[in-house]
Formats: structure tokens, sequence, C-alpha cells
């Protein structure tokens, strides 16, 4: 029974606020909770008017606060935005919170456009060439000290946060491989690259004392409905969002539309950011979830999905859920 965990953006929708979306999305991670999902990690984006979770530790602790047992995370933490030592004290600290419930993903890309990556980090020295020591740099910090250390996250040290790497190319692939470190694909917006950074991480994998074997995890937009004709419907607030972002006009995730004249079929296309989405009622769902375990094979899969409705979003999770049981009872 491949195991499903939950991805969210925390989207805040037209006429919403932000603090009534990071409300829904510790809602959200207690219905994942309920239903048994393996984690709900938040993704931190920046200088985005429909995004809520820009400051990822803060709303992870908030969420925390909302479950018990679920394991929390971020998917990721942009870490050239951020000094190593700052981010293990904030793992640290949500460890020390949570104990044994946080993961750690982090990736290289700056999360927003490079005038707010100026403002982040008010220098671009941090640039995404010193990515792989700036992720052995806060693995150090989040392992136990070492003899005549100087500088310690406090909290932070000896937590062991388990460390991700994120990626929507093959560099990412390489590193996780390269430092035995599990991987998180980005399939829901970069299909494309996914089976061959898949067949990259597996094959170059070296082994440690982080994992024996590679752990690969795929992201997966799955938007499930009462029937195709609902689900579809929801779907297209994800579609005019991705429309609305490739303009360069992003902002709150807009209500769902009757798409009669068909405008946003190219955001399915084959090739396009959104071709591997799986939209519809249980059976189609159920094929769906079929079809992208039997053609990539993922060790686990990681769900998200922009809808408008919160009652809906949830719903969407339970029908994914029951989708899967199905398919391993069958099996």
């Amino acid at each position: 029974m491949i195991p499903l965990s939950v991805l969210d953006l925390s989207p805040i929708v037209q006429g919403g606020s932000p603090g009534q979306s990071l409300r829904a999305s510790r809602d959200l991670a207690g219905a994942a909770e309920r239903l048994g999902f393996q984690r709900y990690w938040l993704a931190e984006h920046h200088n985005m008017t429909g995004i809520a979770s820009a400051a990822t530790a803060v709303a992870l602790a908030f969420i925390g606060e909302g479950t018990s047992t679920i394991r929390l995370g971020a998917g990721g933490v942009m870490l050239p935005n951020h000094a190593p030592l700052v981010i293990a004290e904030q793992f640290g600290t949500l460890d020390a919170l949570h104990p044994g419930r946080i993961d750690l993903g982090v990736g290289r890309a700056p999360g927003t456009d490079q005038l707010t990556a100026r403002a982040l980090r008010r220098t671009l020295a941090g640039d995404v060439d010193q990515f792989p020591q700036d992720v052995l740099e806060l693995m150090a910090f989040l392992d136990d000290p070492q003899p005549n250390q100087a500088i310690r996250a406090v909290p932070g040290y000896g937590s062991k946060v388990p460390v991700w790497i994120l990626g929507s190319s093959l560099y990412g692939a390489r590193l996780a491989a390269a430092l035995g470190l599990p991987f998180a694909f980005a399939s829901h917006f970069a299909p494309a690259m996914m089976d061959p950074a898949a067949q990259i991480y597996r094959q170059q994998f070296a082994p440690s004392r982080h994992g024996e074997r590679p752990h690969l995890m795929l992201g997966l937009n799955l938007v499930a409905g009462e029937t195709d004709a609902e689900a579809r419907f929801l779907f297209t607030s994800l579609q005019q969002a991705f429309v609305n972002l490739h303009r360069g006009q992003p902002g709150p995730l807009p209500p769902p539309i009757d798409d009669v004249n068909g405008h946003l079929a190219a955001t399915v296309a084959a090739g396009s950011p959104l071709s591997k989405a799986v939209v519809g009622g249980p059976d189609t769902v159920r094929a769906g979830l079929e079809r992208f375990v039997a053609e990539h094979r993922p060790d686990e899969i990681i769900l998200t999905a922009q809808i408008f409705d919160q009652a809906k979003r949830i719903r969407s999770l339970e029908i994914a859920r029951a989708a899967r049981d199905a398919l391993a009872r069958a099996a």
C-alpha cells in the first residue's frame, strides 16, 4: 500500500485572507492525519499574493498544534534564501515542540523572482552554486555536535531532523543520490523530467546512515470529486492559476468556472505542467493512481490540489485515500 502525503501551498482564495488560509491549512492537515496520510508539507514562496506559507516554519508550528501524529515538514525550504544555521534553529525548534514528527525538505530555487530574492537575502552572494555546501552545513548543525564545536544550533543540534532533497531537474536527483538522502521530485509542475530524474537517483544512490536504499516521493496534482464533471469543474481553479502565473499575473486562487470554450485545455496538453494531473470521480481517480504508480514506480506520492472550496479539498483527500486503499486490496 503506497504511502500518500499532502503538499499544501496554503492558497489564499479570492475574497479570503492569509489568516483564513492558514486556519484552513491546519484543518486540512488534521483531515490528512485522520485519513492516515504519511506526512503534510508546506511550500515556501515569497511575494505571491495567492500563497500564505512564506514563513514556513511559523506556519508549521501553528499546524503542529492542531495535529498529533502526522509528520510535518517543508516541501520545501528554499535554502539559498537563508543561512543554514537559521533553518537548523527553526526546524530544531519545531522538533522540540513536535518531537519525531518533523521533516525538512530543501530546494535550491529561490521560490520567487530575483528582486524579491535580493530583498530576502540583502545580497545574492548565497547563490544556487553553494547549495550542496549549504545542505552539508545544515545537516551538520542538526547532527550531534563535534568536540570544541564553536557554533551550535540551539534548539537543533542533536535533533537529526530528516533532510530531503527537493528537485525539478536532474541536479537534485544527483545530489540526493550522492548524499544518500530521500528525494522528492516536483512532478506536479515539472513532469517532463520525472522519469530521467528517478532513474538517475535510483542508479546513483549511495547508501548512507540516512538511508540504505533510495526513497523517491513524486508530486501529483490530484483533484477528486463525486463525479468526473464535478472534479473537472473544481480543477479549473488550478488551471486558471497556472495561466495567470505564466502571464506574469499571479494572484489569489480564483473560483472554478465552466470552461465551455475549452480555453484551459492547453494546461493539460502533453508536456504541459499539469499533464500528469489525475482529475475525476472515484473510479477515474482509482484508475489514474494505478496508472501513475505503474508507470513511475514511486515509493511515496505527495498529493497537491488547489481547490477553492475547503470542504471539497478535504473530500478530495477522502476519495484519494479510498482509491489507494481499493488498489491495495485488489493487489
